[in-house]
């Protein structure tokens, strides 16, 4: 029958919706590009690997604890990948000697920025390992005093992913004192040893650092296109990616209202009409997407949002 063909099609573009829908956000991460703050204790060389992945100089840098106050945003592009990096201000101790109340709020800047980014690289001076790895662990996993912070925030760096260290100024060290990763004692994929002055060690960590921001806006490529297409394969969907949360949102009112569809399916025939009606909605809600609205739907809009004089 006609409703026995609909049936396995709608559930097969139902699998599709969802495993867009599953994409961590690819989509508008790929539109609106990567955030990558870099941070650490003051002059750990922040400012200068900024300038160095610029390739100008954006952040004044001197030998001055607490030159950077605000936050130093540069765009750039990583094998193809919109990213921002973000230069913020050291971070120590607030009874330090020098901090001032600037300084102070220059560090719940940084924190902030830590916070929403994708990819945090936490800079950490050579001769001074111990502190410089604890200020980037507690900056990552503190507190932000802040009215927009939630408690369920629970992203990839809060979770500890996305997180590169730079072992930075291994020029300034021995090589009898160890100037290799391993005195992170992190792993060495997401540790790197370099200097800014010399440029030593800089290839591999932009390798890396552009690996994982392509990374987080690629699809996973399990389906590598090798196996053959079932008969209710839904073409066109391969690559397509969510590009804008308004366009999410209507992709999951889809979803939702073809699943119902489904549930209704199987009631027999009183459950047709209101099955179809799922169906309806559906094309309503993907409607929105492609523009195929009429015009009374656009109307109510108007008249709803926006006062219109005579």
């Amino acid at each position: 029958s006609v409703w026995g063909a609909i049936l396995p099609r709608m559930t097969s573009l139902r699998s599709a919706m969802e495993r867009h829908l599953a994409d961590a956000s690819r989509g508008e991460l790929l539109r609106d590009g990567l955030r990558i703050a870099i941070v650490g204790r003051p002059n750990a060389g922040k400012s200068s690997l900024l300038n160095l992945l610029a390739g100008r100089d954006a952040a004044i840098v001197s030998s001055t604890p607490g030159t950077t106050r605000d936050v130093v945003e540069v765009t750039l592009d990583l094998d193809g990948v919109r990213c921002t990096l973000l230069d913020t201000a050291g971070v120590r101790e607030e009874m330090e000697e020098g901090v001032d109340d600037v300084e102070v709020e220059g560090m719940r800047r940084a924190r902030l920025a830590a916070r929403d980014a994708h990819i945090v690289v936490g800079v950490v001076d050579a001769n001074d390992r111990e502190r410089g790895l604890d200020a980037v662990r507690e900056l990552i996993g503190g507190d932000v005093d802040d009215d927009d912070s939630s408690e369920e925030d629970d992203g990839p760096v809060a979770r500890g992913e996305n997180v590169l260290y730079v072992l930075n100024k291994l020029d300034l060290v021995d090589a009898d004192e160890g100037g290799s990763n391993d005195a992170l004692s992190m792993d060495t994929t997401s540790s790197f040893g370099m200097s800014c002055t010399t440029g030593d060690g800089v290839d591999d960590f932009l390798s890396s650092l552009a690996g994982r921001a392509l990374a987080m806006v690629s699809s996973d490529g399990d389906d590598d296109g090798s196996s053959p297409a079932s008969p209710t394969h839904v073409e066109g969907t391969e690559g397509a990616v969510i590009t804008r949360a308004r366009h999410r949102r209507h992709v999951e009112a889809a979803a939702d209202a073809l699943g119902r569809f489904e549930h209704l399916s199987g009631q027999g025939y009183m459950g047709l009409d209101m099955a179809a009606e799922e169906l309806r909605l559906a094309a309503s809600e993907l409607g929105r997407i492609t523009g195929a609205i009429d015009v009374e739907s656009i109307l109510d809009v108007l008249f709803a949002d926006f006062c219109i004089g005579k």
